[in-house]
């Protein structure tokens, strides 16, 4: 039996995990490449660029189901876009979103996660977390969150 690959990607660097020496075998950048795969990437691109609503209609399945310690669990992609939309109303200012760290595996995706905002009531937010989606045909099909809550 083959060890699984374990690798990093930062930004538009592939790095091989530990188990792994010298360069990654054809089929895992062929794995890393394919359009039915994790598109992880080009999510947080979305979101960096302020387009939250339209990366959830591209890269979240219409049965998704989404986990937060906030708002527990929403089913359904039509349930989701009603939540996110009233999040992204509550927003007056985005002020930073960035991810240190990215980790992609076999249809599942991790980052680490630190943004915040300001609110339409002038409340500075701001929140540290990890998401995990886990994905099928290149879509999020389930996706959780972590973070403290007070």
């Amino acid at each position: 039996m083959v060890a699984p690959v374990k690798y990093m990607v930062s930004q538009d660097r592939l790095e091989a995990g530990p188990q792994t020496q010298g360069e990654l075998t054809r089929n895992t950048k062929e794995f890393l490449m394919s359009d039915n795969n994790v598109r992880i990437h080009e999510l947080l691109d979305y979101v960096r660029n302020g387009r939250i609503m339209d990366a959830m209609k591209e890269f979240y399945a219409d049965n998704v189901v989404m986990t937060e310690p906030a708002y527990g669990e929403t089913v359904g992609l039509e349930a989701n876009l009603d939540r996110e939309q009233k999040f992204v109303d509550s927003v007056k200012a985005f002020k930073s979103f960035e991810t240190p760290a990215v980790t992609i595996g076999e249809g599942v995706s991790i980052y680490e996660n630190s943004m915040s905002w300001t609110t339409v009531d002038d409340q500075d937010i701001a929140i540290e977390q990890v998401a995990v989606q886990r994905w099928e045909n290149g879509k999020i099909v389930h996706e959780r969150f972590y973070y403290a809550t007070s």
